[in-house]
């Protein structure tokens, strides 16, 4: 027997325990070009909340009663594959559970000498990646420009910050906590907190690249503070996404015209080519130690629900993951 999550209501709002129940399951043997793997390490991503809602978007919502499905890391138990041996540490989609069986051809094989497993869930996975495409492809950040990052204490802003630091530009981060703060400006980040310093004031100097964690007020300051020709990186929108209405938008839109702003949003899983790419210049930079990065690790599948609720407190400096199983 194994446990997983499941969804077992739509969450209103800020999504609380309730919304979630566990479930046990028989575990079955691997068949043909399968793989038992056990997980040690599952994520909860921002992202996860939208398909909570029923809505369609990019990707097919979780309906109720369904496991909650995601990045997970774990070793190989049994394998029906030749490509992979008992032991092998492996990426998966097999999210909120214990472990469980997948088709060998969708795990990516871990390398723990190159770095820790955990790191393919954050900085060299999924978040580091979304990081990298943002500011190369859809910013097309150059040196000497001014980047800010919301949410920049975040796996993905603190990893997309660093990178700007790395390519030669300026770079501005907001996050809410002294210690958030604190940290990103151990690594020359110039960070202010958005609860006590207001964006549009922090900004007053000006910015050629945005690049958007949070929406809402934050992307109004940044729309204020982006100078003619700039970009804005739509990567998220964390702030909104418990909302149970919509929010009236930034009310200067207008700034898009007039000052002649790009704005595009993105979605890394249509950017899956781009990794091999990623890994050949962000990999180096980890193992040197070039770029840091925080994961905040809560122990117990029976704390994922309130894991993925601090997301949304800000409860986690750099990459939240729970711990689900001994490594």
């Amino acid at each position: 027997m194994t446990r997983e999550v499941v969804l077992a209501a739509r969450p209103q709002g800020a999504p609380q325990e309730s919304d979630f129940a566990f479930r046990r399951v028989v575990e079955r043997d691997p068949g043909a070009g399968e793989v038992l793997v056990r997980n040690v390490f599952v994520s909860v991503d921002p992202y996860m909340r939208s398909r909570m809602s029923g809505i369609r978007t990019y990707v097919g919502p979780y309906e109720v009663g369904d496991p909650i499905d995601g990045g997970a890391v774990g070793r190989v138990v049994v394998s029906n594959d030749a490509g992979f041996a008992e032991g092998d540490w492996v990426l998966s989609g097999l999210g909120w559970r214990e472990g469980g069986i997948a088709e060998a051809k969708h795990l990516r094989k871990l390398d723990p000498a190159l770095a820790p497993p955990s790191t393919a869930l954050g900085v060299l996975g999924m978040p580091g990646l979304t990081a990298w495409v943002g500011l190369v492809d859809i910013g097309a950040v150059k040196e000497g420009d001014v980047l800010y990052v919301s949410g920049a204490a975040g796996a993905v802003g603190s990893t997309a910050a660093q990178i700007g630091k790395l390519k030669g530009l300026r770079v501005i981060g907001s996050a809410g906590s002294p210690e958030k703060t604190g940290w990103l400006r151990s690594l020359g980040i110039e960070a202010f907190d958005y609860r006590e310093t207001p964006a549009k004031e922090a900004l007053a100097d000006g910015i050629d690249v945005y690049f958007d964690n949070v929406g809402g007020p934050q992307l109004e300051a940044a729309l204020y503070a982006l100078r003619p020709f700039g970009r804005v990186v739509a990567c998220g929108a964390i702030s909104r996404y418990n909302d149970e209405r919509p929010e009236p938008g930034p009310r200067n839109l207008g700034l898009i015209v007039t000052k002649r702003l790009r704005v595009q949003g993105f979605i890394v899983v249509d950017h899956g080519d781009r990794y091999p790419a990623f890994i050949a210049e962000v990999g180096p930079w980890v193992r040197d130690g070039k770029i840091a990065y925080r994961e905040t690790i809560v122990d117990g599948l029976e704390q994922l629900p309130s894991a993925f609720a601090g997301l949304f407190r800000g409860d986690n400096v750099g990459k939240m993951l729970v711990r689900v199983g001994s490594d």
